[in-house]
């Protein structure tokens, strides 16, 4: 079953608990996964739902620590709430050690020795960590260990 038809069903099983604010969540993620459908004409695949999932993620933890700085914890907490539906669509997140591994295994795939091969070792590690490490921490990660 794919991804996207997982979570039609649990918005559906939602609407019948009369769960809102799961619905409300769910909703949000199937229409951002349609927009995208929408604009780039195609049918996402698991991977594209994810990085879909992914942004929703990104951009409600940025809202929530907006919120949170505003005296706004109520929305932040909502913002939260909502984070915790989508990252259960997310595969498990890796540990600090696996994702250490990952990198040094990718710089040695690459033959990698300076920044200038950072977009080769990003390229490789990209669609092994979709949905499962925040790219930006991995970015960082690489740049520590290419001496940049």
């Amino acid at each position: 079953m794919s991804l996207k038809h997982t979570i039609t069903e649990d918005m559906k099983k939602a609407l019948r608990a009369k769960d809102s604010e799961r619905l409300g969540a769910i909703r949000l993620l199937l229409a951002a996964v349609q927009r995208r459908e929408v604009d780039e004409r195609t049918t996402l695949d698991d991977a594209a739902v994810m990085a879909v999932a992914e942004k929703l993620i990104k951009q409600s933890r940025e809202a929530a620590t907006q919120f949170q700085q505003g005296g706004r914890a109520d929305l932040a907490d909502k913002e939260n709430r909502e984070i915790a539906v989508w990252q259960a669509y997310l595969p498990e997140p890796l540990d600090d050690q696996a994702l250490d591994k990952m990198v040094r295994d990718a710089l040695a795939e690459t033959s990698a020795e300076s920044m200038r091969h950072m977009g080769a070792v990003m390229a490789v590690l990209k669609p092994k960590l979709q949905g499962r490490a925040d790219m930006a921490r991995v970015s960082k990660m690489v740049k520590t260990r290419l001496g940049g």
